[in-house]
């Protein structure tokens, strides 16, 4: 799998007139070579070139990496330090041929490696991988499809349980912990876990604290784990008791504007035609000033990432593609809506990887 990213890589390199494509040991490399070492001060980057694609590596390191790829690796001690062997990666790759060569550097790596190549090539166009390296890890594989779907999954269940589990009288950070038991319980781990009742979800990303459940509150619930190296990210929208003055119409303006972002949704489009479905069905209900963010975010080993679907946002979607739909309602001082689904696009649409339903769930108050 990972041989063929590499191909595919080298492929889109040509394709976009790129001459070196440097990678950090971030999720950039996870996904391109299937590990990201460990980083710290010692620079370490994965580099391909037009000849070849080899490892800057710590000699500290190159051992324990060597069991997760069969890349050539040009090694460095912290006695002699690591300029004599980016140099010799990059002639071994083949980029220090070209004098003004066009390079795309991995926007998530540390600075301080970055400078080290812009200080290589003074005259060098300079990328970020979103051309290269992003715009490959955007159209995702049958791998991570049924990573995603079973991660989906999980969340789904965890969902049921966190929203069984509530009472009135239990704090949100007691909510949070029987969400991340649950998830743990599954064998996935908690990756985030946003908890809010009543006018905590009126902050699209609330600090779950001691607020606790009572009898005509909202309850937000925006969950994800992660297991097998992917992710899941969902929320579902509930009320303890009676719903507050207002919940019910928002929560059905919102759901219609999860189903028309997600018709919507299909290859071909703008990313901003999603946003823009979502949000003009918002407006239309007299509400879009309450809608305070993006509509999605890409999800695949990062839980943001590639594509982002914004209203400024040229973007074209294609086959592949997997992101969230999630648009919100947020009223200071009473409550918030939000319903988030992610999907994956076909060739005739998109297709939601949960099978919750988004229906509100009433708590016994």
């Amino acid at each position: 799998m990972f041989e063929a990213r590499m191909k595919r890589l080298t492929v889109r390199m040509a394709e976009t007139g790129t001459d070196g494509v440097f990678v950090g040991p971030t999720s950039n490399m996870k996904w391109l070579a299937g590990f990201d070492p460990h980083g710290d001060e010692r620079p370490v980057m994965l580099v391909v070139g037009p000849k070849s694609a080899a490892f800057l590596m710590p000699a500290l390191n190159a051992d324990s990496a060597r069991q997760h790829t069969n890349l050539p690796f040009v090694t460095w001690s912290d006695a002699e330090g690591p300029a004599n062997a980016f140099a010799r990666v990059l002639e071994e790759t083949g980029i220090s041929d070209m004098t003004t060569p066009t390079i795309a550097l991995d926007e998530t790596m540390r600075a301080d490696f970055a400078m080290m190549i812009v200080d290589a090539f003074p005259g060098a166009k300079r990328e970020f991988l979103a051309d290269t390296v992003g715009a490959l890890r955007a159209a995702k594989d049958e791998s991570e499809y049924k990573l995603l779907k079973m991660n989906a999954l999980i969340d789904d269940e965890t969902m049921r349980a966190a929203f069984a589990a509530l009472k009135p009288g239990m704090s949100e950070l007691e909510a949070a912990e029987i969400i991340r038991q649950k998830f743990k319980a599954q064998g996935a781990a908690a990756e985030f876990i946003i908890v809010c009742f009543g006018e905590n979800g009126a902050f699209p990303h609330h600090h779950s604290g001691e607020r606790r459940l009572k009898a005509g509150d909202a309850i937000l619930l925006d969950i994800g784990g992660r297991k097998d190296g992917y992710p899941s990210d969902m929320t579902r929208v509930g009320y303890c008791g009676t719903p507050p003055e207002g919940f019910e119409e928002v929560v059905s303006v919102v759901e219609r504007a999860v189903q028309a972002a997600i018709a919507a949704a299909r290859p071909g489009v703008k990313a901003s035609e999603v946003d823009r479905a979502a949000r003009e069905t918002i407006a239309a209900a007299g509400y879009g000033d309450r809608f305070l963010h993006r509509t999605g975010h890409g999800l695949g080993i990062d839980v943001h990432e590639r594509p982002y679907i914004t209203s400024t946002s040229d973007v074209v979607l294609q086959a592949g593609n997997v992101f969230s739909i999630e648009p919100g309602i947020y009223l200071t001082d009473r409550f918030g809506v939000r319903l988030e689904e992610i999907v994956i696009l076909g060739k005739n649409g998109a297709e939601v990887f949960s099978e919750l339903s988004r229906q509100p769930v009433r708590v016994e108050g």
